[in-house]
This record gives structure tokens, sequence and C-alpha cells, in this order.
């Protein structure tokens, strides 16, 4: 019989669907899952260093069975070069979402030495009692990563655990406001469903998860990026073509939501949300970029800011989220007119150059 360390384990990634399509990425993989309880540096480095170094399995033949009231659907597939399997099924006839923001389980079989598994998978289904959800960046936005000067910050993020990493100032606070009250056994769902969108690779989504957990941030499907030692994922200019393409993915598949958008001054968040806006100004419902400390807003950034603003999209730019809690009643708790005078009160909090508040975003509907 394998060992534990070279058995054979399915690693499902959230979905997500609409009323037409579902999909859900899942990954083979060689090894024990990585723990996060590690006390010494050098314990730590090597569990990271582990979790990256993931030992992929190629051609494992998958089926998932989901299921929503009296709905159900089945598909195969087979694990690519990297182990990945990608499903995406196609709803038919549709199925209706659920009134209220729900994760829905789904059921992943396989063979692993010559023996039937199964392991159940988690797809989020956003409710119909709110027409807003949020996609988010992840670093230096919700998590403090000092990526931009590794280093000076190697140890935050080369060692630390989950649980220790801080969050951005303000950010838990914010993101619970802004995802309204939770309900959920396995995995709470906030009213308003999050989506993340990031450049770190998959080989981060435990952890991430885990940091996610540590803190009472909102979970949601995370699309990051599959790393390989070319010019596809090495180039700066990768980071802001996975988040432009994964933005534009999420509005085209839910093409009835308004999205608010929140990123930061790190990776050219600011260009990739600017190009949303100019695809889709009607379905954004407000833009917000944190400065990072250290990481100045490029000219580049500026001008997309400038695009944005010109748009008619509300959109705030500030060091922290402090100020977020009034902001937040633009995004659908309070008339317009009131929410005007939010803006300016915010703007004239924090006058900086840098800074910008634009129109209040309308009232989200009942």
């Amino acid at each position: 019989m394998a060992s534990d360390e070279a058995a054979l384990r399915l690693h499902p990634y959230f979905g997500y669907r609409s009323t037409r399509q579902l999909t859900i990425t899942v990954r083979a993989l060689r090894g024990a899952a990585t723990g996060w309880d590690h006390r010494s540096t050098f314990a730590r480095m090597r569990a990271l260093w582990r979790h990256y170094g993931s030992r992929e399995v190629p051609g494992v033949p998958l089926t998932i069975e989901a299921g929503s009231g009296s709905r159900t659907a089945r598909a195969t597939c087979t694990t690519d070069d990297e182990g990945y399997c990608r499903f995406d099924i196609a709803l038919e006839p549709e199925w209706p979402l659920p009134a209220r923001t729900a994760w829905e389980a789904v059921t992943l079989h396989w063979v692993s030495g010559g023996e039937a598994q199964s392991l159940t998978g988690y797809v989020l289904a956003p409710g119909t009692n709110n027409r807003i959800a949020v996609i988010s960046d992840i670093d230096d936005t919700i998590i403090e990563t000092g990526a931009h000067d590794l280093w000076r910050n190697w140890r935050r993020v080369l060692a630390q655990m989950p649980a220790e990493r801080q969050p951005v100032p303000g950010a838990a606070e914010f993101y619970a406001r802004l995802g309204g009250d939770v309900a959920g056994a396995s995995y709470p769902a906030s009213r308003r469903p999050f989506f993340y969108v990031s450049s770190s690779p998959w080989n981060l989504f435990d952890y991430l998860l885990a940091f996610k957990s540590a803190h009472g941030l909102p979970h949601g499907p995370m699309l990051l990026r599959d790393w390989g030692f070319n010019r596809a994922t090495l180039l700066p200019s990768s980071h802001g073509a996975h988040k432009t393409a994964s933005v534009s993915s999420l509005l085209g598949f839910y093409d009835a939501t308004r999205f608010a958008l929140i990123g930061d001054s790190t990776q050219s968040d600011a260009i990739a949300y600017a190009g949303a806006v100019h695809r889709y100004a009607d379905r954004i419902a407000g833009v917000l970029i944190r400065k990072a400390p250290g990481a100045a807003i490029s000219v580049e950034e500026r001008d997309a800011l400038r695009t944005i603003d010109k748009a008619g999209v509300p959109l705030w730019v500030g060091s922290d989220f402090a100020v977020e809690d009034d902001f937040l009643r633009t995004l659908g708790l309070d008339a317009t007119s009131d929410a005007r005078a939010i803006v300016d009160t915010i703007h004239e909090a924090d006058p900086a150059p840098e800074t910008a508040a634009s129109s209040a975003v309308n009232a989200e509907e009942p």
C-alpha cells in the first residue's frame, strides 16, 4: 500500500455557478496536505517550499456530480500535464439561483490504488436577494505582503503562517460590512458574493483560505494562476493580463450583476479595472484602490484612475479602509443624495492629490 506521502489526493478549488453554467477546477496531487501549525522558521519555510513544490498527477479520470434541488448534472474529465481538470458544465434546463447566496456541494469521484474514492467540493451560487457582487485583489489589498520589496520582507512572505499574517488595516471590518450577514454550515457565505482575483499561484490556495478563515474575511472563489518559468507568468505585464481576463470572465459569466472592484497600487489593478469600466461601465458599482505603503501610483495607473472617474463610475483611492464604513453605504444602502454627501466627506478627510472620489453609487435594488 502506498504511503501517505505518495498517496494520490484530489484538491477541489472553490467553483461558482450561474443559472446556465457551473465551473470548478480540480487538481490531482501526490503527497499529504500541508499543515499550518509549524513554529520554527526552518519548519515554516520547509512547509511553504513543499506547498510550492507540488507533485502533479496527469491522466487521472475524474467524475463530478452536482445538484441543486431536483436538478442534477454529471460530467467527466481527465487531468492534464499539470494535474488540472476544469469542469465547465452547461446547466440545461437552467438552474434557478437560491434566494440567498450559498455554497452548494458537489461530489468528485476517482480511483486510487484500485479503490473508488470520493470527495466533496464547493460551488458558490449567488443569491437573488441582491444585485451587487465584489471582485477583490488579494496581495496588499486584504493581506500585507510587501512583495514589491522582498529583500526587506522575506520573512513575512516566506516564513509566516496564515494566522500570523495580518490583514490590511481595516480590510476585515470593511469586507464584513460590505458582504453583509453570513450563513452556512461548512463555509459561511456572505449575502453579497465575493470573488478574488490574484496573480498568486494555485499552490497558495490553501494558505490564502487559512488566512481568510483566521481573520474572518469572506470566503469566495479565487481565480489564481498556474505559475511556470516562462514569459507568460514571469513578466510583470502578465499580472495585469491575468486580472483583466479574470474580471472580464466574471462580468461575462454574471451578465445581470453589478460589481464593486477593489484593488491596490502594487500590481496595476487600476489599469485592469479601467479596462473593465471601458467595456462594462454600467455594470461597475464602484472602484476602490488602496495605496500600499512603498508602492507609488504610476503614471499609467493615474491615467487609468482618470478614465474610471470620467466614465462616471464611483472611485475612491486612499491609504487604508478606515473611511470605508461611510463609503459602503453608497453601495446600495443610502439614497443617492445622502451618498453624495458621504463621498464629499471622504474627499475632505483625505485631501491628498492621490485621493479621488466621484459621484455616488445608485441605491441597490431590494
